[in-house]
């Protein structure tokens, strides 16, 4: 069915609305086209907007390329090639976890510590860095506050790190270093007291778990999804590191922020008591599951 021209339109000359019906046509037509083969109707428009720049054989290739890998089971964002988290627009891929929602709530606990410490120029380490959703969200978020803050962000993962620096190069985030290293061994040792604020989302999925979960996991780098048990807790053993360590970097009054599996929660603050962390309380995510771990020296 031919389009009808919106009135905005009808003054534009012939000849550009004649080429407008022609690209909105063919987009219809393409996006029932990925509908009928079974993807989700907002999905083809998602992947329309991104790849269907012109009504041209490059443009249609593209998209329907684009639906295929997503048919096949490939996440969204890495079809996309970009997912937004709180303010930012991250370039993400097959190198990086996608950035969940329930993270996000990391970041604001994150920045109500480092406000209720009135700290001007807080030093963060954000462990584990990924795609560097939470550091450079707290980056840009601080500066839009005044707040000339500090990031140092580490993965053990190259692929990652070059991914968060892409990212923090999109953005404009310039106050921040990036360190291979795994958790804390690289960590430049005169950061050890001065540390403001540590944030990290470490992997908490155990392996009998992880074969249980959904298949669109498989795309996503399982070093940044799976931890070995701790004891009989399993998966914890990587989030138990972390707290363990972080004391050591921390300044006094220094605060971690520890993302956690559902079924961590007392785990979590037992293991901060054990650190000698002052006071630790554990938050629930939206749907009102344990999940991130708030602890000050």
């Amino acid at each position: 069915m031919a389009t009808s021209i919106p009135t905005s339109t009808r003054c534009w000359p012939t000849s550009v609305r004649a080429n407008w019906l022609r690209v909105t046509d063919a987009r219809t037509a393409l996006r029932e086209e990925l509908v009928a083969q079974g993807l989700e109707p907002r999905e083809a428009r998602w992947l329309l907007e991104e790849y269907f720049l012109g009504d041209d054989p490059a443009a249609t290739s593209a998209v329907r390329g684009a639906a295929a890998r997503r048919l096949k089971g490939e996440p969204l964002q890495y079809v996309l090639g970009h997912w937004p988290f709180r303010g930012l627009d991250l370039d993400v891929d097959e190198r990086v976890l996608i950035p969940r929602p329930e993270t996000e709530e990391l970041v604001t606990l994150a920045l109500d510590e480092l406000a209720a410490r009135d700290c001007a120029t807080p030093l963060i380490v954000d462990l584990g860095c990924g795609s560097g959703a939470i550091g450079l969200s707290l980056l840009d978020e601080l500066a839009r506050r005044g707040v000339r803050a500090n990031l140092v962000a580490l993965d053990v993962s190259l692929d990652a790190l070059a991914v968060a620096r892409r990212n923090a190069l999109k953005h404009r985030l310039e106050r921040v270093s990036f360190v291979h290293s795994s958790w804390f061994d690289d960590l430049d040792r005169s950061l050890r007291g001065r540390v403001d604020l540590l944030v990290a989302n470490p992997p908490y999925v155990g392996q009998r778990e992880y074969e249980t979960l959904e298949p669109v996991l498989d795309f996503e780098p399982r070093v940044a999804l799976v931890a070995p048990d701790e004891g009989a807790i399993e998966g914890f053993a990587d989030v138990a590191h972390v707290i363990g360590a972080a004391p050591a970097w921390l300044a006094p009054r220094g605060t971690l922020v520890v993302e956690h599996g559902e079924r961590h929660g007392l785990a979590a603050l037992a293991a901060a008591r054990r650190a000698g962390f002052r006071h630790c309380r554990d938050v629930t995510d939206l749907a009102g599951k344990d999940r991130v771990l708030v602890a000050t020296t």
